[in-house]
């Protein structure tokens, strides 16, 4: 066996098989191109997804003859200085223009400002052409035709044309996101045109037009900073969710990433408050010094690597649980425009219909001389007695019974008498009938409410356990024999390092020899369990993750469960005064717009809305 130099055209091809993909990514390539040259205009052309053709023309800085024959060289670049630790642009490794020109037929036309004529290049598989004068606008135009003829290989593990459409769309659209002020076009005989015109310093408008203008009413804004890493952006309410994470976009420092450091953070903000299987709205935005952040992970440079990422990690959670505690408890109008679409005219309720406890139809709410306004503790004192949980030990309710706060009161109203009228100035209203023995209705002072009863007070409940859960010791089961389990040395490193944490969960473990952990406690409210499951599921989470939130996730999901069991049941008739104590409460409690499973707890429709199901307006 002989060593040998390879040639320079197959080393670009070796190249471009880590940083062109697929047509996306010599699309991504070329319109960081077109953003680092300064364009304000980006218009991009395709067929049959990119394969036949990809043309992408920007009005950016353009390139004088000299710099366009340096262009096609690898690892000739005007983007990067002496060091790797300020990397500022898009673009930096020199790579994608002769990786693009080794298996497809790349021309590049450009006219730099200033001006009075272009040139033009032309590589076809890796065989490079001379520099020629040609006719062009101020700006650069990229044209990539027949992708990948000269590793057809390749193009058998190309996806449907319809496919590779939409990761060229999606590509677009996350450019789009990082970069408002500048206008983008994708068009091409393979899709009908899409435009995003620029909306400046306005950055919701710009993810307005890309997500839907449903985002605009349904977004929360972010700004926090801790520690020189700031965040900004914005999160879709709870109950403004999404069938997959396509809709969760993340820049660093501008950069579009796909980082799953970033997206576990999301989840873990979302926690117990989308259902299962649905996924939260998000675009956020993270800008830190680059010597923090290393983009040099891969030649598609969509992963990065945070230098500290559990401050990463706490910054994106804390702030997106601080904005959906400030904001986060009004319904998504989604959800009254869901309602509106299911009214239909010609509608006639059936006899039977039953208006119980706040009011009749024919008769006006009576109110009582005093209400009840807020509660303290674990159970309000509306809830209806109900037997102790199923399908939870004796050690799981005691552990949560000695977490529990003094019993819950009524206090009075301040100011005596409440009509209807003082009570719509809150923001959840004065209760006015239930229906359904389930559904609460209130009247507020510019429409009405809609409250699942058992939703609303789960999660009420919820709250007050989850707050039991905080701030001390959980209490944990010593193991009469502790509990020995074998794993990797890096393992048992990983757990220890965590071991300050788990233990305020109740789970107590350390180090037994070389390669082990023992378990001597384990949290009494998980009752029976497998500690050797757990504690290798913690292992694989820290190894992938760097947290240990599992456990917490457990806890959580017990405590969900015994809300569920202890809270007010869909079917039982409330009064007046407790229906009321919901709705106060329910503006009281964190989270209280959507119950522990993510559902909605209540839904508002403005009189502006019922007056257009009317035609009144």
């Amino acid at each position: 066996m002989f060593i040998k130099q390879l040639s320079e055209t197959l080393i670009n091809q070796i190249a471009a098989g880590e940083v062109i993909e697929r047509p996306a990514s010599a699309a991504k390539e070329l319109i960081e191109n077109a953003i680092d040259a300064g364009a304000t205009r980006i218009e991009v052309a395709t067929a049959a997804g990119g394969k036949t053709l990809l043309r992408v023309i920007d009005n950016g800085c353009g390139m004088a003859p000299e710099d366009l024959e340096l262009s096609i060289r690898r690892h000739c670049t005007s983007k990067l200085s002496e060091t790797l630790f300020d990397i500022r642009s898009l673009g930096f490794r020199g790579e994608a223009l002769p990786s693009i020109g080794s298996v497809a037929k790349l021309t590049i036309t450009s006219r730099p400002t200033g001006a009075t004529s272009g040139s033009e290049i032309a590589v076809v598989g890796g065989k490079v052409g001379s520099v020629r004068p040609a006719p062009s606008n101020p700006g650069t135009t990229v044209e990539v035709r027949d992708l990948f003829f000269a590793t057809p290989a390749r193009l058998k593990f190309l996806k449907t044309d319809k496919a590779e459409t939409a990761a060229i769309t999606e590509i677009v659209k996350r450019m789009a996101i990082a970069f408002p002020a500048i206008r983008f076009v994708l068009s091409g005989t393979d899709r009908s045109t899409l435009e995003f015109p620029s909306t400046g310093d306005d950055h919701l408008a710009r993810i307005a037009q890309v997500l839907g203008a449903d985002f605009r009413d349904n977004a929360i804004e972010l700004d926090a900073e801790r520690e020189g890493v700031a965040l900004s952006g914005f999160a879709g309410l709870p109950t403004f969710n999404r069938g997959n994470s396509a809709h969760q976009y993340a820049f660093v420092n501008g950069r579009p990433v796909q980082d799953k450091q970033i997206l576990s953070a999301i989840r873990g903000a979302y926690a117990e408050t989308v259902p299962h299987g649905r996924y939260p709205v998000a675009v956020l935005s993270l800008k830190l010094d680059p010597a923090l952040v290393d983009v040099n992970v891969h030649p598609a440079k969509s992963d990065v690597r945070f230098r500290d990422t559990q401050l990463v990690r706490g910054l994106i959670v804390g702030a997106i649980r601080q904005a959906l505690q400030r904001d986060g408890d009004r319904a998504a109008t989604t959800g009254a425009g869901g309602m509106l679409r299911a009214f239909r005219p010609g509608f006639s309720p059936p006899p039977s219909t039953t208006w119980t406890a706040a009011t009749s139809p024919s008769r006006p709410l009576a109110l009582p001389t005093s209400t009840v306004h807020g509660f303290a503790g674990t159970a309000p004192a509306y809830a209806a007695p109900s037997p102790s949980p199923s399908g939870f030990s004796e050690a799981t309710q005691a552990a949560f019974a000695s977490l529990a706060e003094p019993a819950a009161r009524a206090e009075p109203a301040p100011g005596g008498n409440a009509t209807v009228e003082a009570l719509a100035s809150y923001p959840l209203g004065a209760a006015r009938a239930q229906v359904h023995a389930n559904y609460i209705v209130a009247q507020t002072q510019d429409g009405l409410v809609i409250v699942d009863q058992h939703a609303a007070h789960e999660r009420l409940v919820y709250e007050q356990m989850r707050k039991a859960l905080t701030g001390r010791r959980l209490p944990s089961q010593g193991l009469l024999i502790p509990e020995i389990i074998d794993l990797p040395e890096e393992d048992c490193d990983r757990l220890m390092s965590h071991a300050e944490g788990l233990e305020q969960l109740g789970l107590a473990i350390e180090r037994f020899g070389p390669g082990a952990i023992a378990v001597r406690e384990t949290p009494a409210m998980l009752g029976e369990m497998d500690a050797v499951k757990l504690v290798r599921d913690l292992a694989d989470e820290i190894a992938e993750w760097d947290t240990a939130d599992r456990l917490s996730v457990k806890l959580e999901h017990v405590a969900a469960t015994m809300a569920c069991h202890g809270s007010v049941r869909s079917g039982r008739q409330l009064r007046v005064e407790e229906m009321n104590a919901l709705l106060r409460q329910m503006e009281q409690t964190p989270g209280s717009g959507q119950c522990n499973h993510g559902r909605p707890t209540y839904v508002e429709l403005k009189l502006s809305d019922i007056e257009r199901l009317f035609g009144r307006s």
